[in-house]
């Protein structure tokens, strides 16, 4: 095992297993315990007492704590690092792949698809699923369409290159027939689609200053629904969480006043966004693990997050995460954000 830790090589394996023990039973771990799993821990050969002398000095450089003057020991959050530094990413499935693919592509839009990812990620894992996209900084437009809803009311949907869809419904001032909507649509696919939105804002406004009331009749409408906030959006992140009420199923050791805080710093999608900028920095691709996230916010300094960076045709980029006690499955979260990851990213935008 190659971690890059600063521990002998036998006294890394000992601490490795003892995180494994621990992670599978949530109870402190004590060296009879180890020599008892030892040909499934892989450490042979090796006395209680030579054990119990390597958790000594684990317990001394702060990688163990010991509850109760009889209890084994608990690994920290420093022994964690150490763990999940370790890991290897399993053997990606192409089938398993293809098998996920085939569920987000029923989905018929990108939010659907965040939806979806999560529902996956919560099922595979048991933790909480969160996926957020990232919308390019430089939008582009693929199409609008408009819709006459009655009573003055107009539908307006927006369509950007990386298929985002923003809609919003407007009360105008006065009656806009069905037939006039559908050519201020067209007249704006045909003249601006592809156009990045900010400078087809700019030039929008440059040709509607010059019109009058003698001039186009499609600009004079068009006009009314610029007015209202046609292609003048705030660009926002979509972010979806799911699976955070099986956090409840673990034992955090908390008080019932820690544990509210806990969610609802979690109820936050801000706070959300935060964790993953933060602690998701690594290149496209490449799984991160985060382990205790309690420099960012105390009431979270029980969880981890594991998760991948993802880029998309079409300017989208998209974050894919498992957020989870620190007492996780790190191997199967690490396998399920993989697959995830890699069936997301391999849909056309």
């Amino acid at each position: 095992m190659s971690i890059g830790s600063d521990l002998p090589a036998r006294t890394e394996h000992i601490l490795c297993s003892i995180v494994r023990a621990y992670i599978e039973s949530g109870d402190p771990v004590a060296s009879a315990t180890l020599c008892r799993q030892g040909s499934r821990q892989g450490l042979h050969n090796l006395s209680s007492a030579s054990i119990r002398h390597v958790m000594a000095d684990l317990a001394s450089d702060g990688y163990l704590s010991q509850p109760h003057a009889s209890a084994g020991r608990v690994p920290t959050e420093k022994a964690f690092h150490v763990f999940v530094q370790g890991l290897l990413p399993k053997r990606l499935q192409q089938e398993r792949i293809g098998q996920i693919r085939g569920e987000l592509s029923e989905a018929g839009s990108v939010e659907s698809r965040i939806e979806r990812c999560s529902h996956l990620l919560r099922e595979m894992t048991g933790g909480v699923g969160i996926t957020a996209t990232i919308p390019a900084a430089s939008q582009t437009l693929d199409r609008i369409e408009l819709i006459n809803l009655g009573e003055r009311r107009v539908l307006m949907i927006v369509v950007t290159r990386d298929r985002l869809v923003r809609d919003h419904v407007v009360l105008l001032d006065e009656q806009v027939t069905q037939d006039q909507l559908a050519s201020i649509r067209n007249y704006v696919n045909m003249h601006f689609s592809g156009w990045i939105l900010s400078e087809l804002q700019a030039e929008l406004r440059r040709r509607l200053e010059r019109a009058s009331a003698a001039y186009d009749e499609v600009l004079n409408k068009l006009i009314l629904l610029y007015e209202k906030g046609l292609l003048q959006f705030r660009v926002q992140p979509e972010v979806h969480m799911e699976g955070t009420s099986n956090l409840v199923s673990f034992d955090f050791q908390l008080t019932r006043e820690r544990l509210k805080d806990m969610f609802r710093a979690l109820e936050e999608k801000k706070r959300i966004l935060q964790l993953l900028d933060r602690f998701l920095e690594q290149p496209a691709g490449l799984v991160g693990v985060k382990v205790g996230l309690g420099e960012e916010d105390p009431s979270l300094g029980g969880l981890s997050l594991i998760g991948i960076s993802v880029d998309m045709p079409g300017g989208l980029s998209a974050k894919i995460a498992v957020l989870g006690p620190m007492r996780m499955n790190y191997e199967r979260a690490v396998s399920a954000v993989l697959h995830v990851g890699r069936a997301f990213s391999s849909l056309p935008s």
